[in-house]
C-alpha cells in the first residue's frame, strides 16, 4: 500500500489529468477547425467546453468521455513504472494491463462511434503500440546485457560506425517507420486522422527516444537514422497503393528525430564518461 501511494498513485493521477487535458484540447481544436468554408475561429476555450457539455460537439456524452479519458490516462500513467522484476510476472501483468486498456478503449469507441466496424480501427493501432513498446524494452535489455558482457571482457570491441550495436535498433526502426505507418494508412479511411497522428506524434517521439537510447549506450551511430529514412522511403511507394497522400514530409521528420535523439544520447554518454 505504501508503494502504491508513493509511486503508482501519483503517476496514475497525473496520467488521468493528462488524458482529460488532451480530450479538452482536442474538442477545442475540433471546434476551431474551418468547417464548411469558415476560417479558423479560436474562441474562448471555457465557452467552447461549456457549449460542448451543454450541446455535445464532435464527441457526444461529454461526462462519460471525460471519465473514460481520465481512466485511459491513468492506465497510461501506471504503465510508466515497471510492472515486475521476474519474467513470468512481467508478462502476466503486461497482458492484464493490455486487456484493461483495450477494454477501456473499446467502451470509448462504441460509445462515440458505435459497433459498425470501428473497433479494429482503434484496437489494431493500440496493439501495435504495445508491440512497439515491448520491442523497445527488449532492445534496451539486449543493450544492457551487451554492456555487462563488455565490462566482463566477453564481448568484441566496437564495430565500424557501431553497425553491430545498431542492429537491434534497426529492427525497431523497421516496425516504427514501415510496418506501423502502413497499417495505420490501411485503417485510415476515409479521414487521415491516424496518419496525421503518426506523422506529428508517433514518428518524431519514437524516433527521438529510440535514438536517444542508442546514443546513451553506444555513442553516435549514423546507421540508425539512415535506417529510419530507408524504411520511410520504402513506406512511401507502398502507401501510394492505397492512398494519394503526400508523405514526403515524413523523410525529414524521421531523419531529424532519430539524428537529434542519437546525438543527444551520445553527448550524454560523453559527459558521463568524463
Amino acid at each position: 500500500m505504501e508503494e502504491f501511494k508513493k509511486q503508482w498513485l501519483p503517476r496514475a493521477l497525473a496520467g488521468g489529468l493528462a488524458g482529460v487535458a488532451l480530450l479538452l484540447a482536442f474538442e477545442y481544436v475540433w471546434d476551431a477547425m474551418p468547417w464548411f468554408g469558415h476560417d479558423w475561429r479560436l474562441g474562448n476555450p471555457f465557452q467552447v467546453w461549456a457549449d460542448w457539455f451543454r450541446y455535445a460537439g464532435f464527441l457526444p456524452f461529454p461526462l462519460a468521455n471525460v471519465c473514460l479519458c481520465f481512466l485511459m490516462g491513468m492506465e497510461a500513467g501506471a504503465a510508466t513504472l515497471p510492472f515486475a522484476d521476474s519474467g513470468r510476472e512481467l508478462v502476466a501483468r503486461s497482458l492484464i494491463h493490455y486487456a484493461a486498456t483495450a477494454a477501456t478503449v473499446s467502451v470509448w469507441v462504441v460509445l462515440n462511434f458505435g459497433w459498425h466496424g470501428t473497433l479494429p480501427t482503434f484496437l489494431i493501432p493500440l496493439t501495435l503500440l504495445y508491440v512497439l513498446i515491448w520491442l523497445g524494452r527488449w532492445v534496451g535489455w539486449f543493450a544492457e546485457a551487451a554492456a555487462i558482457r563488455a565490462k566482463l571482457g566477453l564481448a568484441p570491441g566496437p564495430s565500424l560506425f557501431h553497425w553491430r550495436e545498431s542492429l537491434p535498433y534497426v529492427g525497431f526502426a523497421f516496425l516504427l517507420c514501415l510496418v506501423l505507418p502502413l497499417v495505420l494508412r490501411l485503417l485510415d479511411d476515409p479521414t487521415p486522422l491516424l496518419s496525421v497522428l503518426y506523422a506529428w506524434l508517433l514518428l518524431p517521439v519514437g524516433g527521438f527516444i529510440s535514438g536517444l537510447s542508442l546514443g546513451r549506450r553506444h555513442g553516435f551511430c549514423p546507421i540508425y537514422p539512415a535506417a529510419c529514412v530507408l524504411f520511410i522511403l520504402l513506406f512511401i511507394p507502398l502507401a501510394r497503393l492505397c492512398s494519394n497522400m503526400a508523405d514526403g514530409a515524413l523523410i525529414p521528420i524521421a531523419l531529424i528525430a532519430a539524428l537529434a535523439g542519437n546525438a543527444a544520447g551520445a553527448a550524454r554518454q560523453r559527459r558521463s564518461q568524463n
